[in-house]
C-alpha cells in the first residue's frame, strides 16, 4: 500500500479527543489490532493547525505507543506520521479517503514523561 510521509514541522498539534479503540467490526464488537505486533490499535484525533488553517484528522497509533496523558488540548508530537489512501466499495456505492497512522504519539505537557502507573 502507498503511503505518503506527513512532515509536521511548523504545525502546532493538539489533542481534540483522547484515544478511543479502533474497532475493526463495530456490529461484533472486534477490535482492531497491529498484524505485526498484535497491539490493540487506538485513534487519537488531533488538532493540526498550521499557516492559519486548523483541521482535525483522526491518527491511528498502537496503544502502547502513547506517551503521556492525552487530554483534550494536550500539545502532542506525532512520530512516523504517514497518510494513506484508501478506497473500497459497499452495498454498491464506492468510498474512498485519507488514513493517517503515527509510529508514536507523545504528550508535550509538563511532567508528561512520568511512567503510567501499574
Amino acid at each position: 500500500m502507498r503511503q505518503i510521509p506527513v512532515d509536521t514541522n511548523g504545525a502546532t498539534l493538539m489533542v481534540a479527543q483522547p484515544p478511543q479503540v479502533k474497532m475493526r467490526d463495530k456490529r461484533n464488537g472486534v477490535i482492531a489490532t497491529d498484524q505485526d505486533t498484535g497491539h490493540t490499535l487506538v485513534t487519537v484525533d488531533v488538532l493540526f493547525v498550521m499557516n492559519g488553517n486548523a483541521e482535525v484528522v483522526s491518527i491511528t497509533v498502537a496503544e502502547p505507543d502513547i506517551s503521556g496523558e492525552l487530554a483534550m488540548g494536550t500539545p502532542v508530537a506525532l512520530t512516523g506520521l504517514v497518510a494513506r489512501p484508501w478506497e473500497n466499495e459497499f452495498n454498491g456505492q464506492k468510498r474512498h479517503g485519507i488514513s493517517f497512522r503515527a509510529v508514536a504519539v507523545t504528550s508535550l505537557a509538563a511532567g508528561a514523561s512520568k511512567p503510567k502507573a501499574a
